[in-house]
């Protein structure tokens, strides 16, 4: 049946959606996925210690803070490889879609919003996650960070995506939890 535009979807031509808390439940398996990894390498003594240093770090500075104070040989490459290893299994048997979020897609597919991912998170494993659900098919494309080269805490992701479609960034809605990536995307228009 029709599908009536709220005045919001009517002024927008495209709407780019974050993965990680957004679409998906996953947070809470990336806020313990490096207590999985340390228990993983055989550490347990200290954790909450050797967490709370670690809060503030990039993935890149984690590791290197394992490798020196925990004695973990492991290079960052290696440590990112293997922490969406442990994600995948994640994305495959633990993480749920959030409340609301198929019907909200249903509705802008019936109205023939233009819907992309723009996740954070490595392409092969938001593909991985999004299919397991069956939700890939809603989306026109998916962008990662890695693929620009830049973190949400910079508007790239965000204008690439605008550009894939053709679109302005005025004309494209942001749904995003983080409020680093808010500010981005406004940056970004």
């Amino acid at each position: 049946g029709f599908v009536k535009k709220t005045d919001f979807e009517k002024e927008m031509e495209l709407f780019l959606f974050d993965m990680d808390g957004t679409l998906v439940d996953s947070m809470g398996y990336w806020r313990n996925m490096e207590r999985e990894f340390l228990m993983s390498k055989g550490i347990t003594d200290r954790l909450d210690e050797i967490l709370e240093a670690t809060k503030p770090m990039t993935l890149t500075e984690s590791c290197a803070y394992f490798s020196s104070f925990c004695g973990i040989d492991c290079s960052p490459e290696q440590f990112i490889t293997e922490v969406e290893s442990m994600m995948a299994k994640h994305y495959l048997h633990d993480v749920r879609i959030k409340p609301g979020v198929r019907e909200y897609l249903d509705s802008l597919k019936a109205q023939g919003i233009p819907m992309c991912v723009a996740s954070a998170t490595a392409k092969p494993v938001v593909e991985l996650c999004l299919e397991n659900l069956g939700l890939k098919d809603y989306f026109s494309f998916i962008l990662s960070c890695v693929e620009v080269g830049a973190g949400k805490n910079r508007p790239d992701v965000f204008l690439e995506a605008a550009r894939r479609l053709g679109a302005e960034p005025t004309d494209c809605a942001v749904f995003e939890d983080a409020i680093y990536a808010v500010r981005s995307a406004k940056e970004a228009g």
